[in-house]
């Protein structure tokens, strides 16, 4: 019986959390709604704000902070995000939206590190917020 009643405050317990909006980004020319599961954030230093361009120029693994929109997405947390210097490619996991429910029209910054290939530089966002 001890176990019963345990499992069921539990339960009781978790609800709240899973109720919680799951955020994400919208694109208005998307056939559906999308619904991403956002839990927590990230603190880390404050870099200071870097342009895309400066951005593509900078070292693998160099922490970055851009103010600028996300345009659209282009696959699976890959999204094309621009400021007045250019675009480029942002990785955005669904656990960093934290909620956060965010157009093309939406002013954002992002916060992360640059992520070079041989070919291409993304930016691997660890943090995401509306600017209001």
């Amino acid at each position: 019986m001890k176990k019963i009643a345990l499992a069921s405050v539990i339960a009781l317990a978790t609800l709240p959390a899973l109720a919680q909006n799951s955020g994400g980004f919208n694109d208005p020319s998307a056939p559906h709604a999308q619904n991403l599961q956002g839990k927590g954030g990230f603190s880390g230093d404050n870099a200071a704000l870097t342009s895309v361009k400066e951005a593509k120029n900078l070292k693998d693994d160099q922490w970055v902070r851009l103010e600028g929109h996300i345009e659209k997405r282009t696959g699976d947390e890959k999204y094309i995000f621009r400021d007045a210097s250019g675009t480029i490619t942002a990785d955005i996991d669904d656990d960093r939206w934290k909620g956060q429910n965010i157009t093309p029209k939406d002013k954002v910054r992002l916060e992360g590190e640059i992520d070079k290939d041989w070919n291409s530089e993304e930016i691997d966002v660890k943090r995401i917020s509306v600017i209001n």
